[in-house]
Order: structure tokens, then sequence, then C-alpha cells
């Protein structure tokens, strides 16, 4: 049988949108422990972030920062060495990271010209903590977590499509993308999708035949459900579901966030047995 590996977005999805709690998800998350299940994050969140909820979660498997700009890969995890992928891959004493997004000051410096050029872009380096955390409904530790950024800057922008079109095209001009979860985020030619497949052939070279599933909610997660063998999407806060998500095969979790996650796990696992 394949080894099932479960790939899941944080906000929205793990995460309730407004507690932040992954509580209504938790008979599942006990249910992947017991099974031996890799429950990999891949999330727009950075690293003290998704550090912070693996220890809450109790969770030692790699996981994906930044929409896909880093992938952390525990010392020792994969028996394969890593040193054969034709990435930048920085050795430090918990993580064999490897670098896939651009460089953070260099976002930094696009949001100063996008302001030149007039368009009214704030992003998380432009806000103190105090004002993340009101915008996010973190509190200040986090939204201090949140403003330690490697690979991505979430930024605010309101403006109509035809605005937004606009800018996405300056964005893209310079050699960067532009994503859009419950903020707009500029990031390198990195995604949620190239770091899943890379994760996953370490996987295969690991386990051989593998089953990959992943989780999402919003526009910034479709690179990584394209990716996958089953794509999952959870309902927003209203009960829909994104309208720019509609892969082929698409499954569609009948509940919202983490109810929704929980749901969809246990329902995946009954109809697939994972090899031991």
């Amino acid at each position: 049988m394949r080894k099932i590996i479960i790939f899941t977005d944080l906000d929205g999805t793990l995460l309730d949108s407004h507690t932040y709690s992954f509580r209504d998800a938790l008979p599942s998350i006990q249910l992947l422990r017991e099974k031996d299940i890799p429950l990999v994050i891949c999330s727009s969140k950075t690293r003290a972030e998704i550090e912070y909820y693996r220890r809450n979660l109790k969770n030692q498997h790699p996981f994906i920062s930044e929409n896909g700009g880093g992938i952390f890969i525990p010392k020792g995890y994969f028996k394969s060495n890593s040193s054969d992928l034709k990435f930048r891959i920085v050795r430090g004493r918990k993580y064999d990271t490897v670098i896939l997004g651009s460089p953070y000051k260099d976002l930094s410096t696009m949001i100063q010209e996008l302001r030149k050029q007039g368009y009214p872009v704030k992003g998380f380096g432009d806000m103190t903590a105090e004002e993340v955390a009101a915008l996010t409904n973190l509190s200040i530790h986090e939204a201090m977590m949140a403003k330690e950024r490697d690979f991505d800057e979430p930024f605010l922008f309101e403006g109509d499509d035809a605005e937004i079109q606009r800018l996405s095209k300056v964005i893209r001009s310079k050699g960067f993308t532009i994503t859009r979860g419950r903020f707009f985020h500029i990031l390198g030619n990195s995604d949620k999708g190239m770091a899943v497949s890379i994760l996953s052939e370490l996987y295969k070279k690991q386990f051989g035949e593998i089953l990959t599933v992943a989780v999402g909610d919003s526009p910034n997660d479709l690179p990584m459900l394209k990716k996958v063998d089953k794509p999952v999407i959870v309902q927003k806060p209203d009960g829909s579901y994104d309208p720019q998500l509609n892969l082929p095969g698409i499954i569609k979790a009948d509940d919202i966030g983490p109810r929704g996650w929980d749901k969809a796990i246990v329902k995946l696992l009954s109809a697939f047995r994972p090899s031991g």
C-alpha cells in the first residue's frame, strides 16, 4: 500500500480564520499521529510562526514557509542525502533548509518602488507589531513572529480588478510573483507547488510508492493543490468555496476551516489504508 503524505495550509484551513485554533481538527490530527502519517505544514506564515504551531501540534515533520520560499527539513529526517537537489541548501544545527525564494530585502525594495510609482501598497515591513496584530487578530508576540520574514512580503492594496491587474503586471515585469490569500503577497519565482514537488520526491525515495494529499482554502494554495494526488479544499467562513480553486478532481470538504479539515482527513483515511 502507498504511504500517505499530507500537506496542509494553516490560516483558514487547519487553523480557524478568527481564533487561529486547530481544536476542531484534533481528532484527525491524533489519528495521523497514531498511523505515523507525515503532516507537512505548507503556509504563507514565517518559520517562527510555523515552529510555534509545530510545537503545539507536536509535529516533527518538514515544513514549508512563506508560500514555498523555504523548505525546512529536520536533521536526519530522510535517509537519503538531499545534497543532490539542484537548489541552494543551507545546513544548520536543526534543519537542512532548501532556499527557493527571493531574499526579503529585494521584496521590501520592490514595495518601496511600487509606492514611488503611485501604488498605495503597505507591507508588513511598513507596520509595527501592534498594527499587524490589529490587522490579523494575532497577539503581539505572534505578530512579531509574523514580521520575521525571509522570502515573502504580505501587503495591503485597495484597488478594483483593473488596478489589481495593473499592479500584478508591474510586479511580474520586475521578475517577482504576486499571489493572494488573506492578503496580497509578493515573492520570488517560488510557490507552494514547487516546494511540495521537491518534498514529495524525497518522500518517494524514502518510502517508494506514496499518495499525496493537500488541503487548502485560497488562491495561494492552488500551486500546492495542483501537485498532489488528492487536492482538498475547505469552506470559507461563509460556507462557500473559493471559485478560483475549481480543479479537476478537487475534493470539497463538507465544513468550514478545521472542522472541514477534520472531516476530509477522516474520510480520506477510511478510503485509503496507508502502509506502515
